[in-house]
């Protein structure tokens, strides 16, 4: 059999798997979150949200809403270096991103069932 011929069976199976893949993950909302900021971010947004008084006192201040604590759990970033991850209970991590022109930094414990935002700080 040709190169040519063989290559063409391979990308008509190719192509079958594809639409294959497509047609049964297609409807489904999977996602791929592999990197460690990811899988914490996705954790944190699907729990429930508390925010401590300071937080909400500051939030007013600065005219920040829960919107945009919303996005920076989309598409912040987050400070292992500030945080806490060896706890037994709630574990806690700094959050940063970006705002209406300000950068903000959270500082979020992460339990089993809530999501406690315990302070809000603007960043230089």
């Amino acid at each position: 059999m040709k190169l040519a011929h063989r290559l063409g069976f391979y990308f008509f199976g190719f192509i079958i798997g594809l639409f294959l893949l497509f047609f049964f993950l297609g409807g489904k909302k999977a996602s791929c979150d592999y990197t460690p900021t990811a899988r914490v971010l996705k954790n944190i947004r699907i729990k429930e949200r508390a925010f401590s008084e300071e937080v909400l006192v500051a939030m007013q201040n600065y005219s920040i809403d829960t919107a945009d604590i919303s996005n920076i759990l989309k598409s912040g970033d987050v400070d292992f270096g500030k945080s806490n991850t060896k706890l037994d209970s709630c574990n806690t991590y700094f959050i940063e991103g970006q705002t209406k022109e300000k950068t903000i930094g959270l500082m979020i414990a992460n339990c089993d069932s809530i999501a406690k935002v315990n302070t809000l700080e603007i960043l230089k």
